[in-house]
């Protein structure tokens, strides 16, 4: 049983430390700029932790119902079962402050603690009766941990795919950055051109009035002269 204990203890602690970590990282955010690749990093390096951190409130609640049956007192399971109840209460708000809407729905997918109480079940039961009871409460717990493991496993796929797409977004955001700064790079070669081109335009055109002007003046003294000397 100390094993079985020290054990849940060991991961409800980790447990709490994630939940720390998570709040840390929400405390970080308000240094980051309200968009962008790196914004939109962190948010996503936030959902995935959520997503782990759910997954190990399940198994915290898994090993908790392999504890029945142990010399653990009903005040100290209730106990426990309240600080597992407060921490997803935490991860539910922090799920529902990032949109996260597929995980508080966790609780609806895994289902109500609706069966009766073990102890309720040995009324008025014989030797022979408890120990059909108890195989009957060992298959129900087998299924339980079969569902657990199934959801488990379903929301790590989950995970894995919202973690492959965010990459694959912020892969692409990445290349749109690069993408804009080479185009701008290249509107910045364009207007210098552009630039020197005007300059060169309005030089050409200021010889070529100067050089008609030269000309012009050229002929009007040439006519000149000719009516004098003829006239």
């Amino acid at each position: 049983m100390a094993s079985s204990s020290d054990s849940w203890i060991k991961e409800y602690n980790e447990a709490v430390k994630m939940v720390d970590d998570i709040n840390a990282m929400i405390s970080e955010r308000s240094s980051l700029p309200a968009s962008g690749p790196e914004t939109q990093r962190h948010a996503s390096a936030i959902r995935r932790k959520i997503t782990i951190l759910g997954t190990r409130l399940d198994g915290l609640q898994s090993l908790l119902s392999r504890l029945t049956g142990k010399p653990l007192t009903e005040k100290e399971m209730n106990r426990r079962k309240d600080m597992v109840a407060n921490l997803r209460s935490k991860v539910n708000q922090m799920a529902s402050a990032f949109n996260m809407s597929n995980f508080a729905n966790r609780d609806s997918l895994l289902g109500p603690e609706s069966k009766p109480d073990a102890m309720s079940r040995t009324v008025g039961l014989d030797n022979s009766g408890l120990v059909g009871l108890q195989r009957q409460i060992m298959k129900e717990q087998d299924e339980d941990l079969e569902k657990l493991e199934e959801t488990i496993v379903s929301t790590k796929h989950i995970a894995l795919a919202v973690n492959e797409e965010l990459d694959l977004q912020t892969r692409l955001i990445d290349d749109l950055d690069q993408h804009v700064d080479v185009s701008d790079s290249r509107l910045q070669r364009v207007q210098k051109n552009l630039a020197v081109l005007n300059r060169r335009t309005r030089d050409s055109c200021s010889c070529m009035c100067m050089l008609l002007a030269v000309t012009g003046i050229v002929i009007l003294a040439v006519i000149i002269y000719l009516l004098i000397k003829y006239l």
